[in-house]
């Protein structure tokens, strides 16, 4: 007899179709790659201002709010290793409804995040190359993931190890010539732990409002799920890669930003909190140094972060048409390279369009995009709890008080969203509310007659 602990698709209605290729180190370096180890260097003024200085504690705090987000995870693609993510597991955790309202909340997350990645890492280029249009440099990055994404997941896999590497090896470079300044004093630099604790300006309210905003550079680990039909080594492989992928990512971006910090004491005097950390790049290693943060940045958020962005979305897609809540074209795969590439195309296509028409209104495309992340991570949460409530769960930590830690901390950040994402959010989850109707209730009814 079956059972669907023993984690094969088929116990879930499915047949095995994408190719399992992915080791947990693959999965570690795809939700490295997602969340970008070097993050903080595009938001660090914004932390730094809000949190009087105190960026690495705002980090610290957010790496231990999100680990009960990532713990959850675990429990989950441990229960439902099937592509699709948080949709899968709230569909199979609780009901059909609530998996599709999640997913398509979710689905605002990753529908937009490629193409904001896209329009950042342009404009940043722009700003080097000024005779090339944002659009263009979005475009060449648009067809360069594609590719990448459609020619398999192994293929994906090596792309990401090489890009990884190189930013790491920024990274690793800034924070030593980082040091070096700091042990010169180079421009006021000094050694300190006010990054972590500076009673003079310690606030709770002031320190968790910047966590709201640093806790969004952890967003990605999550993006781990959506490969579960394509790992190998057992089902407990999907949520041990996104624990360790958040810990280790998480320990990356407290380090930058101590560092960072001693380097530019002085958070108050950035001249713009938008190129802040690349000022404090260019104090302390100069403009070759500024220049190379700048352009690594550009490219980990149009290449890595973009590739990961369209892998996960193309998988949640995949997933989501296959159980037929969208279109059945979406989940046709590769016969080649075993791949979802009709959904990686469309995602391609839906990113060229948004990035023509907000090309010059970054803020209005950001504004809504973690709206649908945080509001999945809090299904998720109540999914664990209701299904291993159901299961009769004796592990109380797992799968009682870390889910409700989580939702607490997640609502936190949630209830802090400006009102326009909540407005838009609402507003698309309506819409979500009226397509299911019909295609549950109207198009189901006309298939039937047809059958008939």
């Amino acid at each position: 007899m079956n059972n669907k602990n023993d984690g094969t698709l088929e116990n879930f209605g499915y047949k095995q179709e994408l190719k399992r290729a992915l080791t947990v180190w693959d999965l570690i370096i795809y939700g490295l790659i997602f969340m970008v180890p070097i993050a903080p260097f595009g938001i660090y003024g914004f932390v730094a201002d809000i949190s009087k200085g105190m960026v690495a504690l705002a980090y610290a705090i957010g790496i231990i709010g999100m680990i009960f987000t990532a713990f959850s995870y675990a429990s989950m693609s441990e229960a439902f290793p099937i592509a699709g993510s948080v949709y899968s597991y709230a569909t199979n955790g609780l009901n059909k409804v609530i998996g599709f309202l999640t997913g398509w909340a979710i689905l605002l997350d990753y529908l937009l995040v490629p193409a904001l990645l896209y329009v950042v890492s342009a404009a940043a280029l722009s700003s080097i190359f000024p005779s090339i249009p944002v659009v263009i440099w979005a475009l060449v990055f648009i067809i360069v993931n594609t590719v990448v994404n459609i020619l398999g997941i192994e293929f994906t896999a090596k792309f990401n190890k090489i890009v990884l590497i190189l930013e790491l090896t920024v990274l690793a470079l800034f924070i030593v010539v980082g040091i070096v300044a700091i042990s010169q004093g180079v421009g006021g630099a000094q050694f300190s732990f006010r990054a972590f604790y500076d009673p003079q300006n310690f606030s709770l309210g002031l320190v968790m409002s910047a966590v709201s905003i640093a806790v969004l550079s952890f967003l990605g680990f999550d993006g781990i799920s959506t490969l579960a039909e394509e790992t190998v080594g057992g089902k407990k492989t999907v949520g041990r890669a996104t624990v360790l992928a958040l810990i280790f990512a998480g320990a990356l971006f407290i380090l930058q930003t101590w560092v960072a910090s001693m380097v530019w004491p002085d958070y108050k005097s950035f001249t713009s909190l938008d190129t802040a950390f690349y000022d404090v790049a260019k104090r302390a290693g100069g403009t070759w140094l500024m220049l190379t943060t700048s352009l690594a940045t550009a490219f980990a958020w149009g290449i890595a972060n973009s590739l990961a962005a369209q892998a996960a979305v193309s998988r949640v897609l995949f997933s989501m048409a296959r159980d037929k809540n969208l279109p059945p074209f979406l989940s046709i795969v590769h016969p080649k390279y075993k791949t979802p590439y009709i959904a990686t195309i469309s995602i391609a296509l839906l990113s060229a369009i948004l990035v023509i028409i907000y090309s010059n209104k970054i803020a209005d495309l950001t504004s809504v995009i973690n709206f649908g992340a945080l509001t999945s991570f809090l299904v998720l949460h109540i999914t664990v709890l209701v299904h291993f409530i159901k299961s009769k769960s004796v592990n109380i930590w797992k799968h009682i008080i870390s889910p409700i830690l989580g939702f607490l901390v997640i609502f936190y950040v949630w209830i802090n969203l400006n009102s326009h994402a909540k407005i838009l959010g609402a507003s698309w989850i309506g819409i979500g509310i009226i397509y299911y109707i019909i295609l549950k209730f109207v198009l189901k009814k006309k298939v039937e007659n047809l059958d008939v």
